[in-house]
């Protein structure tokens, strides 16, 4: 029994120019057949999780209903999800409400994830956010007067037409909202979007040099204001109960990921990881609802890992964290010595300079950070061959 839930709602008011997640526009009669498709699954899988994390990613959750919001705790009581310590909703600025905020918190939903991205409205524009900068500040504070003291704000960096200036106004201000947690994202330009067709048709160039710097003063920045870096792109607040190796306010759920823990994932396009197997359901609301009225698995494929290829999964995934690999809880996790079956790989990964070994583990240089999907491969490479 998994403790961790993944329920993927895939509706947006508007496609962003840089996302290639599965999402459409809103339709008020297909949001409710996912509804009642959603529903139909949790009382289906209910008994492989008792969840003490719980996320709702998007698309827009925050665009459900309150009637909606209400079935669905509704069924969570039914099937005896209580008492989940992490419950955490993404929100766009644009859809949060007092009313919604209220009923949240009064149905144990305790850390909401903002998709924030820029303070800057031509940048908001360039990347075809719905939100405007001052629904940023109104729906924080909507949050906070609500009653939520776990709030995570997600930014964009290296966005195109965004300057180094920009960039830092940007923090200072974010960092004056007093968060518990940050998201700090490089744009990624994915195939099938806008943005990368934009930069096909030599519309604007990446700055490789300006990212950089701009990471740079991330990690400075929140650093000097009380954050700590557990993940590439992810910052908490540093408290005095944290973890072993991670801050209070890190997301667990994101955690149990990069560490290779199990979970259940449910709605249209979710991906989970149950007893060995990887799985995905149809990436189509349609097929979706079409599976689950009919009765059966939702799911388009599914992969199970042999022990050595899911051990250098967990082995890549987990160097992404700060706190790095901690040579036994890996071999208890996975069974195999990551000293010993990726030696070679490491000391690679040491004379680059990406890399260093630490008294409980190994773990990635600052350098390295910048450079961790390539690190990852190196590892990834050792299971492939198994």
């Amino acid at each position: 029994m998994v403790n961790s839930v993944y329920i993927h709602v895939p509706f947006c008011a508007k496609k962003c120019e840089y996302c290639a997640f599965y999402s459409e526009g809103t339709n008020g009669a297909k949001i409710e057949r996912y509804v009642d498709a959603l529903l139909t699954e949790i009382h289906t899988h209910s008994p492989l999780a008792q969840p003490k994390m719980m996320f709702f990613g998007g698309g827009t959750p925050s665009l459900l209903t309150l009637d909606q919001w209400t079935r669905i705790f509704r069924a969570f009581q039914e099937v005896g999800w209580s008492s989940i310590d992490e419950f955490t909703v993404e929100c766009n600025p644009a859809t949060v409400s007092e009313a919604k905020a209220k009923l949240f918190l009064e149905n144990g939903v305790n850390r909401i994830s903002m998709g924030v991205q820029s303070l800057d409205e031509d940048l908001l524009d360039r990347l075809g956010r719905v939100h405007s900068r001052d629904m940023v500040f109104r729906s924080f504070r909507i949050l906070r007067e609500a009653g939520f003291n776990n709030i995570n704000l997600d930014l964009m960096f290296a966005i195109p037409g965004q300057t180094e200036a920009i960039w830092e106004k940007t923090l200072a201000e974010i960092l004056d909202f007093g968060s518990e947690h940050l998201s700090c994202y490089e744009v990624i330009y994915e195939e099938d979007t806008p943005l990368y067709e934009q930069l096909k048709a030599g519309e604007f160039d990446v700055d490789e040099a300006l990212a950089s710097e701009m990471y740079e003063m991330l990690i400075d920045r929140l650093d000097q204001n009380g954050f700590e870096q557990y993940e590439i792109a992810n910052f908490a607040k540093v408290t005095d109960l944290a973890m072993k190796g991670i801050p209070a306010y890190a997301c667990r759920h994101n955690v149990n990921y990069w560490v290779g823990g199990e979970y259940l994932a449910l709605g249209p396009a979710a991906a989970g990881h149950l007893d060995g197997q990887r799985y995905q359901n149809w990436s189509n609301t349609d097929l979706y609802c079409e599976a689950v009225k009919a009765g059966r698995l939702p799911r388009d494929g599914g992969e199970r890992l042999k022990p050595l290829a899911k051990a250098s999964e967990t082995a890549a995934f987990s160097l992404r964290m700060n706190r790095g690999i901690y040579f036994e809880e890996f071999e208890a996790r996975t069974g195999y010595s990551l000293n010993q079956t990726w030696r070679t790989e490491l000391d690679a990964l040491v004379q680059r300079g990406w890399g260093e070994r630490i008294e409980q583990g190994f773990r990635l240089t600052r350098e390295g950070f910048r450079f961790a999907d390539a690190a990852g491969v190196e590892l990834l490479k050792v299971g492939s061959v198994a």
